[in-house]
C-alpha cells in the first residue's frame, strides 16, 4: 500500500503526537508509582516516534521488531542516531515486553529512573529526524 504525500504528512503528525501524549500518561502517573504501566508509556513513545520517522522516509512498517530493525537500518548504521540509541530502543523494547508478559518480572522506581531521562532524550531526537525536510 502505498501513501500519499498528504496520507504519510498526516500519520507523521497523529503518531508524533502519540509520543508526545505517552510522555506526557507517564509525568501525570509518576505519582501513583505504576512502574509496569510507565516502562509500557515509555516503549510506545519511542515505537511512535519511530514510526513516524520511517512513515515519514517511506519505510511502511507493521511490526514491533520491524520497527526496531528499520530504525538500527535507516538510522542508526547512517550515524543519523548512534549506537547507544538504537541498543536503549531495543532494551526498552526487552524491558517492556518483560514488565507486560512475563511472570514475577516487574518493572521498579529504580528501572523507570534508569531509563526515563534517556528515553525522553532520544524521543525528542527521532522526532526531530520525523520533522526535518
Amino acid at each position: 500500500m502505498s501513501l500519499s504525500e498528504e496520507e504519510r504528512h498526516a500519520i507523521v503528525l497523529y503518531r508524533i503526537e502519540k509520543a508526545r501524549l505517552a510522555l506526557d500518561e507517564i509525568r501525570r502517573v509518576m505519582p501513583m508509582k505504576v512502574w509496569g504501566m510507565i516502562a509500557n508509556r515509555m516503549y510506545y513513545a519511542l515505537y511512535y516516534a519511530a514510526s513516524a520517522a520511517l512513515i515519514k522516509d517511506e519505510h511502511l512498517v507493521s511490526t514491533h521488531k520491524g520497527v526496531i530493525a528499520m530504525l538500527n537500518q535507516y538510522y542508526v548504521r547512517t550515524g543519523l542516531l548512534s549506537k547507544e540509541d538504537g541498543n536503549l530502543f531495543g532494551n526498552v523494547f526487552a524491558f517492556r515486553k518483560g514488565s507486560d508478559y512475563d511472570d514475577f518480572i516487574d518493572a521498579t522506581e529504580q528501572d523507570i529512573n534508569n531509563y526515563l531521562p534517556q528515553v525522553e532524550k532520544l524521543v525528542e531526537k527521532i522526532i526531530l529526524l520525523a520533522t526535518q525536510l
